[in-house]
């Protein structure tokens, strides 16, 4: 990973406008979908896609790559306009999100977009699946690296747990995870449904490394993926801190907009939001 300088930083920074911008405009288009978790973690994908993964959208099945596992799959829509915008198919194809043949289900199908590491949407397998990748990798000699997204609330599926254990025991220093720590689930605040704290607690017992981050602060996460690459002997979770709906002052830590998409009144004032926000940035960087 290279460093990041203060000009990539502001490309990412207006990149990730641009991704929440197409985010809006694609769940409109659907009529369905969720809007907080995939604008609250805007940047860390703009930052992986843009910056931290070593990746060919030319060449999706590259075996060198980097691998990039989404277990909270709801989220998709901030994965499919990533990719779209790196180049892994045509922006023209957002318009088909959650449509009949569509290669953009409404959580990812492995099979159906070239790019996609996993299938996903039962929450709580993806650290197990990615803690088989990190295996083959180990026995493979191979030095890519993986990395798997996890939302706070499917941390209340026991099958995360056992996962945590086994990366621990077995010192798998070539995952890392990032949780998206926002707070939220289609039912209310995680605290109010189900206690997860202390979370930091609970990983530094099971021998994880971990990292505490604000996961809206591009510059925090791309620094903590380097600390993160350079931990040996344990696996690694950087705790994203990231407010759900980012960016759009009515979605912001609002546990309704979970998972609903914007009307078109709705959308209209999101993207008015987003572009004052664009211009704020922009002229920060002149």
């Amino acid at each position: 990973m290279s460093e990041l300088h203060e000009e990539k930083l502001r490309e990412l920074e207006e990149k990730a406008i641009e991704i929440r911008q197409l985010i809006i405009k694609t769940l409109l288009e659907a009529g369905s979908g969720h809007s907080a978790g995939p604008l609250g973690m805007t940047d860390i994908f703009c930052a992986f896609y843009f910056h931290i993964l070593n990746h060919d959208p030319k060449k999706p099945d590259w075996p060198e790559r980097d691998r990039l596992v989404l277990s909270n799959g709801h989220i998709c829509p901030v994965q499919y306009v990533t990719m779209a915008l790196a180049g892994y198919f045509p922006i023209e194809e957002l318009k088909t999100l959650r449509k009949i043949d569509s290669r953009l289900q409404g959580h990812p199908h492995r099979t159906a977009l070239p790019g996609l590491e996993t299938t996903s949407g039962p929450l709580g397998e993806g650290i197990s699946q990615a803690i088989g990748m990190a295996l083959a990798a180990k026995l493979d000699k191979k030095d890519y690296r993986i990395y798997v997204l996890t939302s706070d609330g499917e941390h209340q599926e026991g099958n995360t747990w056992e996962a945590a254990m086994f990366a621990g025991k077995n010192k798998i220093d070539n995952l890392v995870q990032v949780m998206d720590r926002n707070n939220i689930q289609i039912d209310g605040f995680t605290e109010n449904v189900m206690p997860l704290e202390p979370l930091r607690e609970k990983y530094l017992a099971f021998n994880w490394e971990v990292i505490d981050i604000d996961g809206n602060n591009i510059r925090e996460f791309v620094e903590a993926v380097g600390k993160a690459q350079a931990i040996h002997e344990k696996p690694t979770i950087i705790i994203a801190h990231t407010t759900p709906g980012k960016g759009v002052s009515f979605m912001e830590n609002d546990y309704k907009w979970h998972g609903s998409p914007p009307n078109e009144e709705e959308a209209k004032t999101a993207l008015h939001e987003l572009r004052t926000l664009q211009g704020k940035i922009v002229s920060e960087h002149e």
